[in-house]
C-alpha cells in the first residue's frame, strides 16, 4: 500500500480507538486496490460475531465469513472489525444481519463481487447459515454470482463438518 493511499484512513494505526455499541455503518473505510489486473478473492473470517434477537432481546451468536474479488476500492479490515463490533446491540434477525452487511460493503466497495455467509450457533436446537451474494452487473461476476447461489451448500452438514 503506497503512503499517499492511507492519507484518508483515520482507524489504521490509532492508539484511541473508541467502539461504537449501535450499528454504524460510516465507520467503514477503504484503500485503492493496488492490483484492480487482477481477479482475486479476499476473505475475512469473523469467529466472534454477535447481534440480538429482535424479538427477545437475546444475543446470537456466529461466525461470518466474507470473500470479495475488489475492483477500485478495498475494505480496510479495522474499521470492517469496527463495523461488526458495531452489531452487538443491533437486533436484526440473522437472514437480515448478512444482507445489511453486504449491501453496507457493496455501497462502500462496489466490488467485482462478493458473497457474506454466517454460521449462528444453534438456538432452541435450530441452527440458521444464511448466505447471500452479488455479482457486478454486465460483468461475467454476475453469472458467477448466479452459479455460485445455485451451487451453495449442496451438501447437507452433519456434526463432523459443522
Amino acid at each position: 500500500m503506497k503512503q499517499s493511499d492511507t492519507k484518508d484512513l483515520t482507524l489504521l494505526g490509532n492508539q484511541n480507538t473508541e467502539y461504537n455499541y449501535d450499528y454504524n455503518p460510516s465507520i467503514l473505510e477503504t484503500f485503492e486496490n493496488q492490483h484492480q489486473d487482477n481477479n482475486y478473492f479476499v476473505k475475512f473470517n469473523i469467529p466472534e460475531f454477535t447481534s440480538l434477537c429482535p424479538m427477545t432481546g437475546q444475543p446470537d451468536f456466529a461466525a461470518i465469513y466474507i470473500s470479495y474479488i475488489p475492483d477500485v476500492r478495498m475494505v480496510e479490515s479495522k474499521s470492517l472489525k469496527l463495523y461488526m463490533f458495531s452489531f452487538r446491540n443491533h437486533g436484526a434477525y440473522h437472514e437480515d444481519c448478512v444482507n445489511i452487511i453486504m449491501n453496507d460493503l457493496i455501497e462502500l466497495m462496489d466490488p467485482r463481487y462478493i458473497e457474506v455467509w454466517a454460521k449462528f450457533t444453534p438456538r432452541g436446537g435450530i441452527s440458521i447459515d444464511p448466505y447471500c451474494n452479488y455479482g457486478k452487473s454486465g460483468t461475467m461476476f454476475e453469472q458467477m454470482a448466479i452459479n455460485r447461489l445455485m451451487q451453495h451448500d449442496m451438501y447437507p452438514e452433519n456434526i463432523d463438518n459443522r
